[in-house]
């Protein structure tokens, strides 16, 4: 079965900086493409970014631009994303989500396109 693991959320004031972890156990999560998304309050689920198996290929959601970073380890199996500048609509919890495949619609980084999901994390931005 596959599992994935968040780690690193937290509370951080506007502009504050937290880098998420997403690890996987029971299978190798260097073959699939993965994806954070994050869930509001009252909001539906949306990409934040997501990365190819390889690491060769981002997409990032636009408002994320240039404000996160994702990145992948595969020597220790893992995936994170850097968030800078963080702002009060950051809020939420975030997820991983793996796929086998970076097509089309992994590509397009939304929540259909994975099918594997961790549990979340929580990041609260608050002053």
């Amino acid at each position: 079965q596959l599992q994935l693991v968040e780690s690193g959320g937290g509370l951080v004031q506007p502009g504050g900086s937290l880098r998420l972890s997403c690890a996987a156990s029971g299978f190798t999560l260097n073959d699939y493409a993965t994806g954070w998304f994050r869930q509001a309050p009252g909001k539906e689920r949306e990409g934040v970014a997501c990365i190819s198996a390889n690491g060769a290929s981002t997409v990032y959601k636009d408002s994320m631009k240039g404000r996160f970073t994702i990145s992948r380890d595969n020597a220790k199996n893992a995936v994170y994303l850097q968030m800078n500048g963080l702002q009060l609509e950051d809020t939420g919890v975030y997820y991983c989500a793996a796929a086998p495949t970076f097509t089309l619609v992994q590509r397009m980084c939304v929540p259909r396109g994975y099918g594997s999901w961790g549990q979340g994390t929580q990041i609260t931005v608050s002053s």
